[in-house]
């Protein structure tokens, strides 16, 4: 099929102001196979979605191609710097990524010096994802990204060590349970920590159309918030079920035989669960947030009233994932 004159290369696929909608939306560009493409598969990509976007349309072009094109785009190019992004940090990255670190925390729970390591790797593996996924019209300094990585690696390591002392004598169960909440904690931690640059001097929030419209901080807190949300809610499955279901696998013989693929096997379960968690934890807020205009701070609110009156009720903001 040849792409009809007029083409908007950015009108979403699927309706975003559905859950169903964003899910088809991210399992697209969530897709870990992705992941495996080289940097100039990427941006042969680029250069179609940019030559769509200035209306000059490569000859020969389908709609599959475009649509397959602005996969690849949103997949590995950040929606507001346009910049390629560093792999491990991409959304399509999660699956792999997330499976291997989240199965070793959930297999080494027993020992300090192993929370203590698997922590540190998760933190670190989320500090670049957090970075990576900010809005990038709000930068942060080298210092700001040391004291954020440092700040939620002490809080995971302190929880996780802590409630592992703790849990000595409680039963088996309750202490598989801690990296998912030492992980819980670091995230309330390390998301604001990382955007504290949007939190501080807000956000860049725009109308219908896209036009600037000012910053706002309560936009950023929002935005912030849901983010927050979204990867507790991403991480909460394998790491609640999974140490049930392998609480129960390890009394039957046959597993205590084969100790040694305890690991392997948690890792590929994660792998199972993220499939599925990361597109449906990302869909659960829209990325184009929107905010109404009577929730703003009073001076962005009054500044808008008084350039636009009641035409503009809402202002919008991407924010990250």
């Amino acid at each position: 099929m040849a792409v009809l004159d007029g083409f908007d290369i950015d009108a979403p696929r699927w309706d975003q102001s559905t859950f169903m909608g964003r899910l088809k939306h991210f399992f697209n560009i969530t897709d870990c196979r992705t992941a495996l493409l080289s940097a100039s598969r990427l941006d042969e990509a680029k250069a179609i979605v940019d030559s769509c976007r200035a209306g000059s349309i490569p000859p020969g072009t389908t709609v599959e191609q475009m649509h397959y094109a602005k996969k690849l785009y949103d997949s590995a190019f950040h929606p507001d710097s346009g910049d390629r992004m560093n792999l491990i940090g991409r959304m399509s990255f999660q699956v792999p990524g997330g499976m291997a670190i989240t199965g070793f925390m959930l297999q080494f729970y027993r020992t300090v010096p192993a929370v203590v390591f698997w922590q540190w790797v998760n933190q670190s593996f989320n500090a670049l994802v957090n970075y990576t996924n900010r809005n990038a019209a709000s930068p942060i300094t080298t210092k700001q990204i040391g004291v954020a990585y440092v700040t939620a690696t002490s809080t995971a390591l302190a929880t996780a060590v802590g409630l592992n002392l703790y849990t000595k004598k409680a039963p088996p169960l309750v202490a598989r349970w801690v990296p998912f909440v030492a992980v819980a904690a670091a995230n309330c931690v390390n998301i604001p920590m990382m955007r504290q640059q949007e939190v501080l001097n807000g956000i860049a929030v725009t109308d219908e159309n896209g036009n600037k419209l000012g910053h706002s901080t309560k936009a950023a807190v929002k935005g912030i918030t849901q983010v927050v949300i979204s990867r507790v809610t991403m991480a909460a499955p394998g790491m609640i079920i999974l140490p049930i279901i392998m609480q129960r696998l390890e009394k039957h013989r046959f597993m205590q035989k084969i100790t040694f693929l305890h690991a392997p096997l948690q890792v590929m379960m994660v792998g199972v669960f993220l499939i599925f968690m990361v597109p449906a934890a990302c869909s659960l807020f829209p990325q184009r947030c929107s905010m109404a205009v009577s929730k703003l701070e009073p001076d962005l609110r009054e500044s808008i009233n008084s350039q636009y009156g009641d035409r503009i009720s809402h202002v919008y903001f991407n924010k990250g994932l």
